[in-house]
């Protein structure tokens, strides 16, 4: 999401680096490289002029800190800046004191308003707030069909009166319907357009006129850049929005839309969508975005990823099974699918402090290395699942699931010793040991050269390789 920002910033750090203080002399080149970074993430202009001289302001007036280094004072400075212009705290969504709470989605064209419309009722309903969806959206083709389809999907009801009714007569019998059935939320899709024109704004005024909504969210594509601080303020302007939605966040957005929205537009983000699913929309707090863009890493937001997928029973029976060396390969199946869960691997682990270097061919190569493993779990019998000596002890197993999974003997055979290695090694961690964290080979590897894996899972456990292996792909350095 921010890697070519982070990139950047980590020139500036490496300004001051050796430094003993912050000076005006040592401080222009780094505030050099911060400036550029922001402009080529695409942020606001003017945004970036402000954010570079409070930068520099404050650092110039920062005192001197005992045992902190000035390129560190100087991360916690522009941390806290960036804090500050994305909005400082989270702003929830609104809750109205009498029941439905109405929420009108707007927008142009094409930002995935509809999808995002379903992963805002989704995201209420976890809160245990009944809600309904209202389809709107009569111009574009099949976007009724589309709203019924995700409702159905994650089991919402979708208000619509077909594609041949008015626009705001549906909104406001869908809001009467939600009243009389005593639903908590309704979500309003309304209808966007592939630029900015008066229909459009005089439809959204009407509705807005007639439901009279708490709130008014314009969803806005994060790959727009500054365009979006642009768009969220002419919408602002002209019908009047409490907040902004930023889908794409996933995709090869730069980061500008997150640092000019609120600075532009006045408007705070209230979530970010951060994948397809219909369950990737994030609330948006702009401290944990901050150190997402510095690399630091966001483990609050992990750890609410895994407490909404994780059972506490599941969990302490998870323990009791790595204390006693009875983890199998049918509870290392459960962990990685409840990853899957989550989201891809390369989102969650660039959550982890220190993980954000991680390369792109690294992170495929732990994906494929994952699926390997599950292959050839799947390939397995349960009592072999259960009992992973009976793999290690006997040839003809191995060869079996071999030809199931579609891999070789030996990389079963891998798979079989790393996994009992892990194990092994959890086991003494999980009684107060620390048996160390030596090399990491691959999970199955097979007579191929050996592929790092990843810390934890099967992969780990081998001694470290000659230095001039360092080189090689995977997870090896983590």
């Amino acid at each position: 999401m921010f890697d070519a920002l982070a990139d950047r910033l980590e020139s500036a750090w490496k300004k001051l680096r050796g430094q003993d203080k912050i000076s005006e002399a040592n401080i222009k080149e780094a505030l050099r490289e911060v400036r550029r970074a922001l402009l080529e993430a695409d942020a606001n202009l003017q945004v970036v002029k402000e954010f570079v001289s409070e930068v520099e302001k404050k650092a110039l007036g920062a005192e001197v800190i005992a045992g902190v280094r000035p390129d560190q004072q100087f991360i916690k400075i522009v941390h806290d800046e960036l804090v500050e212009v994305m909005g400082e705290a989270n702003v929830p969504l609104a809750h109205a004191d009498t029941a439905p709470t109405i929420v009108l989605m707007a927008g142009l064209q094409g930002t995935g308003k509809t999808t995002a419309s379903a992963k805002l009722a989704l995201h209420l309903r976890k809160l245990e707030r009944s809600c309904m969806l209202v389809a709107t959206d009569v111009y574009r083709p099949a976007a009724i069909d589309q709203l019924l389809a995700l409702g159905q999907q994650i089991n919402i009801p979708v208000f619509e009166m077909g594609s041949d009714a008015d626009p705001v007569e549906i909104a406001r019998q869908g809001v009467e319907r939600a009243r009389t059935e005593g639903v908590d939320t309704v979500i309003i899709d309304t209808a966007g357009r592939l630029q900015i024109d008066q229909d459009m704004m005089a439809e959204l005024a009407r509705i807005k006129e007639t439901v009279q909504p708490n709130e008014t969210l314009l969803v806005v594509d994060a790959m727009t850049g500054q365009e979006a601080a642009t768009l969220t303020r002419t919408f602002h302007d002209q019908i009047g929005i409490t907040g902004a939605i930023l889908t794409k966040m996933d995709g090869d957005s730069r980061g500008g839309a997150a640092l000019s929205v609120r600075q532009i537009s006045g408007q705070p983000i209230k979530f970010i969508g951060v994948g397809e699913k219909v369950e990737a929309l994030q609330p948006f707090y702009p401290d944990r975005m901050a150190s997402r863009i510095l690399g630091m890493g966001d483990v609050l937001t992990l750890v609410e990823k895994a407490q909404e997928e994780v059972d506490l029973a599941d969990a302490e029976k998870m323990q009791e099974k790595i204390l006693t060396a009875k983890f199998d390969f049918t509870d290392f199946l459960k962990q990685m699918r409840l990853l899957k869960n989550m989201g891809s691997l390369g989102g969650l682990l660039k959550m982890i402090p220190g993980m954000g270097k991680i390369s792109s061919e690294q992170l495929e190569q732990g994906e494929v290395q994952l699926k390997r493993a599950e292959s050839m779990i799947n390939s397995m019998t349960m009592e072999e699942r259960r009992d992973p000596d009976l793999l290690s002890g006997s040839p003809s197993r191995r060869r079996r699931v071999a030809r199931g999974s579609g891999y070789t003997e030996s990389d079963v055979g891998k798979l079989v010793s790393d996994f009992q290695r892990m194990r092994s090694m959890m086991q003494q961690m999980g009684q107060g040991g620390f048996p160390g964290m030596p090399g990491m080979p691959s999970m199955g590897g097979g007579g191929r050269s050996p592929q790092p894996g990843w810390r934890g899972y099967p992969g780990a456990g081998q001694p470290k390789k000659k230095k001039k292996e360092k080189k090689r792909k995977g997870f090896g350095t983590l």
